[in-house]
């Protein structure tokens, strides 16, 4: 069997939060991620689970590259990211077409190569004359499937998804499901957050729980929702 190889590397992660009057010493702090280690992998689709406040969409603004760690090292080994979240905002004002094309070269992509995506991008995000809308002329669920769109179309090396099939229309749910179950099968490398421990052990190979800034359990998906699930009950 191949031996896969590392996509992204976390050593002793720590990421705090600070608010307050510049000057004051008294700041409000908050750490959702204390201590956390782990590699992934390429090829791999890695659900990461966790209560709310666990620091899971911390987590994924630093693959994502967003944000940086107060200490510890965070190794990108050469991989674009893009990152699917209905918190990370748009452009209100400029249309879909324009923001699906500012997502791409933000992702590293040739703008060239972006406009050749947009009719498909369009037509699986089913937004029809709204793609040259405003963004604030969209509902909740027109930008998640727009965010979809892109993220799809434009393949990234990592796509990191942030609860978004959480939201919207059964019927968009199962079309998002199915991509994401062709993606796993196709090789791709895919992170994905979310409430439902069952939907990471349906759709995801491996798992990471967070619990208290630190990783509970690392590994299977099965074995880890099993963990995680039993800690919920006690």
């Amino acid at each position: 069997m191949k031996e896969k190889k590392t996509a992204i590397s976390l050593r002793n992660v720590r990421v705090t939060y600070r608010s307050g009057i510049p000057f004051i010493r008294a700041k409000n702090e908050y750490t959702p991620l204390k201590d956390i280690s782990f590699d992934l992998y390429e090829g791999d689709s890695l659900g990461i689970l966790g209560r709310n406040g666990a620091g899971k969409s911390t987590l994924l603004r630093l693959l994502n590259g967003i944000i940086k760690p107060d200490s510890g090292k965070l190794i990108n080994h050469g991989h674009k990211t893009a990152l699917l979240s209905l918190t990370v905002g748009y452009d209100q004002n400029l249309t879909g077409r324009q923001n699906a094309v500012i997502s791409g070269m933000m992702m590293g992509l040739e703008k060239p190569y972006i406009v050749s995506k947009l009719n498909e991008i369009n037509e699986f995000a089913e937004l029809g004359g709204f793609f040259d809308q405003p963004i604030k002329n969209y509902s909740t669920g027109m930008k998640q499937r727009l965010g979809f769109g892109v993220a799809i179309h434009l393949k990234p090396d990592i796509l990191l998804i942030d609860e978004i099939l959480a939201v919207g229309d059964t019927r968009f749910k199962k079309k998002s499901e199915a991509v994401m179950k062709e993606k796993l099968t196709s090789g791709d490398t895919v992170v994905l957050v979310s409430h439902s421990s069952t939907t990471i052990k349906r759709l995801c190979n491996k798992a990471l729980w967070i619990n208290n800034g630190v990783v509970a359990k690392y590994g299977e998906s099965s074995e880890v929702v099993e963990a995680y699930e039993k800690s919920q009950k006690q």
